[in-house]
C-alpha cells in the first residue's frame, strides 16, 4: 500500500497524537457490566478512540525494532497490517454514530480482526527469517525482541477482546442467550474447556507419537460441595492456553517415556474454588 506524501504526513501526525495516550485499563467485571446493558453508540464512541490508542502504541514499538528485523518480509507485512487497521479506525474519528455508520463499523472491525488473525505466526516467521539471514542473533537483540513479542501478543489479545465483544454484542451473530455476555461466559465450566483442549492436543500427539498420556482432572469446590468449579472467563482464551500447555506437556512425557510406553503417566489438572 503506497501513500502520497500529504496522506503519509497526516497519518504520522495522527499516529504520534494517539501514541501519547495509555490504553484504558479494563476488567472482566467492566466488560460484563457493560454487556448486560449494552449500548452500541457508547461502545462505538469508546472504541473509535480506544482502538487507535492501542494500535498506535504497538505501532510505535514495532518502529523501534532492530532494522535487521524490520527488513524481513514477514515483519514488514505485520507492520503494514497495523498501519492499514489504524487508518481504517481513524476514519471514524469525527463521524457521528448513525445507523449506517454503526453497521459499517462492525464490518470494518470484523475485517480488522480477520486481517490480524495470523499476526503470531507471521511474526514468528519473521524471527526465523532473521535467524536464517544473520546466522545468529546476539543475546542483547534477542532479549529486546522477546520483550517486544510479549507486549505485541498482550496488545493483540486486548484489541481482539475489544473487537470480539463489540461484534458479538452488536453484529449479526446472535450470542447464546442467557449465558455468554459477548465473548465472556459468566458461568464457564473450566473442566469442559480442559477436556476440549486435551482432546485436540491428544489427536495431534496420537498422530505423531502413536499414543498420548491420559487425562486426570481433580476438582475442589469449597463453595458448593459436589458441584463443578465455575469461573467468569473467556472460554476461547482458556482453550488456547490449555491447548499449548497440553501440547508441550504431551511432547515432554512421550519423549521422556519413549522406551517405557507401558508406564506413561497421565497429565493431571487440578482446579479449585474457595471462599
Amino acid at each position: 500500500m503506497r501513500l502520497t506524501r500529504p496522506v503519509f504526513a497526516y497519518t504520522k501526525k495522527i499516529l504520534d497524537f494517539y501514541s501519547q495516550f495509555h490504553p484504558s485499563p479494563l476488567s472482566i467485571k467492566q466488560f460484563i457490566d457493560f454487556g448486560l446493558n449494552a449500548c452500541e453508540k457508547k461502545s462505538y464512541m469508546f472504541l473509535r478512540k480506544e482502538l487507535p490508542v492501542r494500535l498506535a502504541n504497538i505501532m510505535k514499538e514495532i518502529a523501534l525494532l532492530p532494522q535487521q528485523l524490520l527488513r524481513q518480509g514477514s515483519v514488514s507485512m505485520v507492520s503494514q497490517w497495523y498501519h492499514k487497521s489504524f487508518e481504517e479506525i481513524i476514519n471514524y474519528e469525527k463521524i457521528e454514530p448513525s445507523s449506517d455508520t454503526l453497521k459499517k463499523f462492525v464490518m470494518d472491525l470484523k475485517s480488522i480482526r480477520d486481517r490480524h488473525s495470523d499476526v503470531v505466526q507471521t511474526m514468528a516467521l519473521g524471527i526465523l527469517e532473521l535467524k536464517e539471514s544473520t546466522g545468529e542473533i546476539d543475546p542483547g537483540m534477542e532479549a529486546s525482541i522477546q520483550y517486544f513479542l510479549d507486549r505485541l501478543y498482550m496488545s493483540r489479545i486486548s484489541i481482539r477482546m475489544l473487537i470480539n465483544q463489540h461484534t458479538i454484542l452488536f453484529g449479526n451473530t446472535e450470542p447464546d442467550p442467557g449465558k455468554h455476555i459477548g465473548c465472556i461466559d459468566p458461568i464457564c465450566n473450566p473442566s469442559a474447556v480442559v477436556r476440549d483442549a486435551y482432546e485436540t492436543a491428544k489427536f495431534l500427539c496420537d498422530q505423531y507419537y502413536f499414543g498420548a498420556p491420559a487425562l486426570e482432572i481433580e476438582e475442589f469446590n469449597e463453595l458448593e460441595k459436589e458441584q463443578p468449579v465455575r469461573i467468569i472467563y473467556v472460554p476461547s482464551h482458556l482453550y488456547h492456553m490449555l491447548f499449548e500447555l497440553f501440547k508441550n506437556s504431551m511432547r515432554a512425557v512421550m519423549e521422556r517415556f519413549e522406551q517405557d510406553e507401558e508406564n506413561i503417566p497421565p497429565i493431571k489438572v487440578s482446579q479449585s474454588e474457595t471462599a
